[in-house]
């Protein structure tokens, strides 16, 4: 009697691959993926209010229940909208993002104030998850930070019902930590982030607000996802818009996962979001904006594509 071999299990339409051990500078070991993120850009125009936002959640129950994902909503439309500014800073000649980096400073508010710290993100975003787990995004400071490594699935840039993805390798801290005051020298950027060594042309160079725009993000919590087997994400959408006139420029669907130990449950929790993302990108198609992000978008404001990599 031929026993029969087990079924190995399904392959996923993309896969976080395994990274080549390395160390940094220092010996530590290289940073892992610990983050999967799904987005779908989305084109900005229908999203006029808090309720407009809120609505999508009508978009993602038919794709939730297709696919045995619980979506849990109750109390959300009672959350408040969370109000951020953010601003993109690079060189002239969108030396930072040419070459992969991207730096913003974040700044909340609340009830129509500043709060909290203002934060700078800094991240490398590319295509291959070695270089990006090989850049060594850690400042040069003695104040508190973190590091945020993760994969970003997106729609192919050419066509809905695919999955493309992005790995980026993030920094945040909050200003309080970084001491000096010439926040647009180069040079002094640098010397705070070492990573961007390379891209120092001349002294005295200084970075600039890219495209004049400080854009204003609206940001609504939407649910909890529930994959099973403990694997739940919150799901949000966001509108990013130009401070002052209130154009509108992207949006944004978003929910996190923190990648589990790879059993089996954790496999099929993790099939089950990827069949949802595919199912959401049909449901929502008249809605997505295909091949953009939302800084590529930004940096395209003056008209100047950028050689961006994503």
């Amino acid at each position: 009697m031929t026993r029969k071999k087990a079924s190995a299990p399904a392959k996923s339409a993309w896969q976080v691959p395994e990274l080549k051990p390395g160390k940094y500078t220092d010996g530590l070991p290289l940073d892992e993926i610990r983050y999967l993120e799904w987005k779908l850009i989305l084109q900005p125009n229908r999203f006029t209010s808090r309720k407009r936002l809120l609505d999508f959640s009508k978009v993602m129950r038919g794709p939730a229940e297709d696919n045995d994902v619980a979506f849990l909503t109750k109390g959300f439309d009672q959350e408040p909208l969370k109000i951020r500014e953010i601003l993109f800073l690079d060189t002239a000649d969108f030396r930072l993002y040419n070459n992969a980096f991207i730096l913003r400073r974040r700044i909340p508010y609340k009830d129509g104030f500043a709060t909290g710290d203002p934060e700078l993100v800094f991240k490398f975003r590319h295509p291959d998850a070695q270089k990006v787990a090989q850049t060594d995004v850690r400042p040069q400071i003695t104040g508190d930070y973190k590091i945020k490594f993760k994969a970003e699935a997106l729609p192919l840039k050419s066509a809905l019902g695919g999955i493309r993805v992005l790995f980026s390798h993030n920094l945040q801290v909050g200003l309080s930590q970084i001491t000096g005051e010439d926040r647009t020298s180069l040079d002094y950027i640098i010397q705070i982030l070492p990573a961007l060594q390379t891209l120092r042309r001349t002294q005295g160079e200084r970075v600039e607000l890219v495209a004049g725009t400080i854009v204003e993000e609206v940001l609504q919590d939407l649910g909890v996802l529930d994959f099973g087997k403990g694997v739940t994400a919150l799901a949000n959408v966001a509108l990013w818009r130009a401070r002052g006139d209130h154009r509108p420029l992207i949006g944004e669907l978003a929910f996190e996962i923190k990648r589990k130990k790879s059993d089996e449950g954790a496999r099929k929790a993790m099939k089950r979001a990827e069949k949802f993302f595919l199912s959401l990108q049909e449901a929502a198609k008249d809605l997505i904006a295909l091949g953009a992000t939302k800084t590529g978008v930004v940096y395209r404001l003056n008209g100047i594509p950028p050689n961006a990599h994503e």
